[in-house]
């Protein structure tokens, strides 16, 4: 109960704390700076090196892959049919294919699965984060429209290796074969603490509903995508793998979150459609409270 109160609180919090000014206009990109650069990265050197892997764990690694593909042709059959910009497009995969695995993830798995399932949910996690580091910003540049030049491939290479989330990625798989990083988890642990108010308040910050009905095309078919078909392919795809058991529960439920709010720093960075994801993101997470429940009942039925 206190992470729904939390992301209530925080959401809400940037949300007047905007209407009143009483915070610079430009402060959430002061705020995803500290995300960006420390809070994420210490979220991958608290939970890699607690991960044993297993033949057993590849299809929780293997269900963000699918929501990502999924996300891909959803949206590029339906931007091809509007019209779409590739800045349009590139903002609505990022909003669709990307999963808030962690902050909404972890506490609903608890709830539903226990807390033992932890561990599946993590290797979701960092699965869906290092897609986001790689496949998102390739996305996200092409859709940037400062970038004249088209993508280079040297030019991409140097964005992805230093984006500073992959790089903790890299490192935090690296070291954790060779160095025992257990006695930095104390303090990795308050880090990665401060992603989830900070970036839910960065989001409250920049959160507005004025516009929301000349974009509710694109909102809803995103919606519907992240909220329900995204968790359907994974569930297909467990039925045919006959996977079974709390690893196709906790990553059909994993593909069932909603948006994460990284990809709304990820969108600022690259000049995409800020305003849009963060309508996403404020609509999914409420949204995401019923239709989580809805999916923990058809897991129960099939799984």
């Amino acid at each position: 109960m206190v992470n729904f109160i939390l992301i209530i609180f925080c959401v809400c919090a940037g949300m007047l704390f905007k209407h009143f000014r009483l915070i610079p206009e430009n402060a959430s990109k002061s705020i995803n700076i500290w995300v960006l650069y420390i809070a994420l990265p210490a979220v991958s050197f608290k939970y890699i090196p607690q991960i044993t892997w297993s033949t057993q764990l590849f299809f929780p690694v293997l269900s963000p892959i699918l929501v990502v593909a999924g996300s891909w042709l959803f949206m590029e059959l339906y931007c091809r049919y509007k019209g779409y910009s590739q800045r349009s497009r590139s903002t609505l995969e990022l909003s669709s294919a990307y999963s808030n695995t962690s902050f909404i993830g972890f506490p609903l798995i608890i709830a539903y699965y226990g807390e033992q399932n932890l561990s599946i949910a993590i290797i979701c996690d960092q699965v869906n984060f290092m897609l986001l580091s790689t496949v998102g910003i390739i996305c996200a540049i092409k859709g940037d429209r400062s970038n004249n030049e088209g993508i280079k491939v040297g030019a991409l290479l140097i964005r992805l290796v230093t984006f500073p989330p992959f790089m903790a990625c890299i490192f935090a798989l690296v070291l954790a074969q060779y160095v025992d990083l257990s006695i930095t988890e104390p303090f990795f642990d308050k880090i990665a603490s401060t992603v989830a108010p900070l970036a839910l308040f960065s989001v409250g910050l920049q959160l507005q509903f004025k516009g929301l009905k000349r974009e509710i095309s694109q909102i809803s078919m995103t919606l519907l995508y992240k909220l329900m078909l995204a968790p359907a392919i994974v569930l297909i795809a467990a039925l045919l793998l006959n996977v079974k058991g709390d690893i196709a529960r906790v990553s059909i439920m994993e593909a069932a979150m909603p948006t994460l709010i990284t990809a709304s720093m990820v969108v600022q960075q690259f000049r995409l459609n800020t305003k849009l994801i963060n309508l996403i993101i404020g609509l999914g997470i409420i949204l995401s409270l019923l239709t989580t429940a809805i999916w923990s009942y058809i897991i129960s039925i099939f799984i």
